[in-house]
C-alpha cells in the first residue's frame, strides 16, 4: 500500500493566523499610553483585561515558537552547514529588521507630537546610546524585540537539535524558564544602570528561551515520525486542559490589573502560566492536524508576519486621529479597545497585502528578494 504523503501543515497556518490576532488584540487592550487605563473604575477595565486575557492565549511568545518548529523542519530536511545556515536567517530577519528599525523610530514622532512629548522622541533620536539599543535590543517600538531576539535564538539551534534525537528534552522549557526567571530576579534587584541592565535581561532571556527551540524541535521531531489520528486527539484533549490550567493560573495578575489598574510583575505561577502557554496551544494545534481546515487559513498566513510588523504603525494612527479629535476623554476603556480592534486588525491585514503586491517593498515582511538581491540574480543570469 503505498505511504500517504503528508498534507501542507493547514493546522499550522490557522495556529500562526490566531497568534497574529492575539498579539493585535493585546496591543489595543491598552489605554493611549500603553497603561490599563488607571483613571477608570475596575468596572470599567473589566472588558479590556478580560480581552487581554485572552488574546494572551497566542501571545509574541507563539512567534518564537513557530520560527522555531520551521527552524527544525529547514535543518532536518537539508542540513545545511552552521555558517550557511546562520547567514539566511541574517537575510530573512536583520535586513528587514534595519528598515522597520529606522522607519519606527521616526513614524513614532507622528503620534507623539499629538500626545504631547515628541521632545523626548527627538531626544532619543540624538542619543547614539538609543539607537545601539534600537538595533541590538529592538527598542525603536514596543513589538521589534522580536526580530533580534529570534537570531540570537537561532545561534543555538545545534544545541536543539538535541531534542530531534531525544524529545524528551522539549520539557527542558519548564527548566530554562524558571532559571531565566530567578536571575531575571536577582538583576532588577541590582539596581544597575537602566541601559546596562538592559542588555543583561535580553541576555538571560534569551538563554531562557532556548527552552522553546528544545520544545519546538522536539514536537517536529514527534509530527515528522507520524502521530496516529487517534494520538492526535489525545494530545489535543491534553493540551485543552493544560491550557486551561495555564490561563487560570494567570488569573491573579489579571485580576491585580484589573483592581490596581497597572500591570504588574509576572510572578510565582502567573509567570508560567504566561510562558508555557504557546506550549500548550502549539500542542493543541498539532492535535486538530487531521481536522478539515480551510485552505484560506493558508492563504492568511503568509501574511502574519507582515501584520506583526505593520500594526502598531496602524495603531499610532488610529491614536492619533482620536487623540486629535479630541475624542479620548468621552470613550469609555471599552469603546476605545474595540474600536481600535475593529480598525487595527483589518487595516494591519490590507497593509500586509498590499506591501506584498509591490516588488519594491514585499521583501520588508518577508515576501519576497530585497531589490539587490534580485538585480544580482538578473546579473547572475546574464
Amino acid at each position: 500500500m503505498e505511504k500517504q504523503a503528508k498534507p501542507r501543515l493547514v493546522w499550522f497556518d490557522a495556529n500562526r493566523v490566531c497568534a497574529a490576532v492575539g498579539v493585535v488584540l493585546i496591543h489595543c487592550t491598552t489605554d493611549f499610553s500603553g497603561g490599563v487605563f488607571p483613571d477608570a473604575t475596575a468596572q470599567e477595565r473589566a472588558v479590556p483585561v478580560f480581552l487581554r486575557s485572552v488574546a494572551e492565549f497566542s501571545g509574541s511568545e507563539m512567534f518564537f515558537f513557530f520560527s522555531l518548529f520551521l527552524m527544525a523542519m529547514r535543518i532536518d530536511r537539508r542540513s545545511p552547514p552552521y555558517g550557511e545556515a546562520m547567514r539566511e536567517q541574517a537575510r530573512r530577519l536583520l535586513v528587514p529588521f534595519a528598515f522597520w528599525t529606522v522607519f519606527y523610530a521616526f513614524f513614532r514622532l507622528l503620534k507623539a507630537d499629538v500626545a504631547g512629548y515628541a521632545p523626548q522622541i527627538w531626544a532619543q533620536l540624538a542619543d547614539p546610546g538609543a539607537w545601539l539599543g534600537f538595533f541590538l535590543l529592538g527598542k525603536s517600538q514596543y513589538h521589534m524585540h522580536f526580530l533580534p531576539t529570534l537570531f540570537l535564538l537561532f545561534l543555538f539551534y545545534p544545541v536543539m537539535r538535541l531534542a530531534l534525537r531525544f524529545p524528551i528534552l522539549g520539557i527542558a522549557l519548564f527548566a530554562t524558564l524558571g532559571a531565566m526567571h530567578h536571575i531575571q530576579d536577582y538583576i532588577w534587584s541590582l539596581g544597575l544602570d537602566p541601559a546596562f541592565r538592559d542588555y543583561l535581561v535580553r541576555a538571560t532571556k534569551v538563554m531562557g528561551y532556548v527552552g522553546y527551540g528544545l520544545a519546538a524541535f522536539a514536537l517536529y521531531g514527534l509530527w515528522r515520525d507520524g502521530i496516529p489520528r487517534g494520538e492526535s486527539r489525545l494530545i489535543r484533549k491534553g493540551a485543552l486542559y493544560f491550557a486551561a490550567m495555564a490561563y487560570v493560573a494567570t488569573l491573579p495578575f489579571f485580576g491585580a490589573a484589573l483592581f490596581t489598574g497597572s500591570w504588574g510583575v509576572r510572578e510565582n505561577w502567573s509567570f508560567y502560566g504566561h510562558f508555557l502557554m504557546p506550549l500548550m496551544m502549539f500542542a493543541l494545534f498539532l492535535g486538530a492536524q487531521y481536522q478539515d481546515w480551510s485552505p484560506r487559513w493558508s492563504w492568511l498566513a503568509q501574511f502574519t508576519f507582515g501584520v506583526y510588523l505593520v500594526h502598531p504603525l496602524v495603531i499610532d494612527l488610529f491614536d492619533a486621529l482620536v487623540l486629535g479629535a479630541g475624542l479620548a476623554p468621552h470613550m469609555a476603556p471599552w469603546v476605545v479597545v474595540a474600536s481600535r480592534f475593529a480598525v487595527v486588525l483589518p487595516g494591519a491585514l490590507l497593509l500586509a497585502v498590499g506591501l506584498s503586491r509591490v516588488g519594491a517593498l514585499a521583501w520588508t515582511i518577508g515576501l519576497g528578494p530585497a531589490p539587490w538581491e534580485a538585480r544580482r540574480k538578473q546579473v547572475q543570469r546574464g
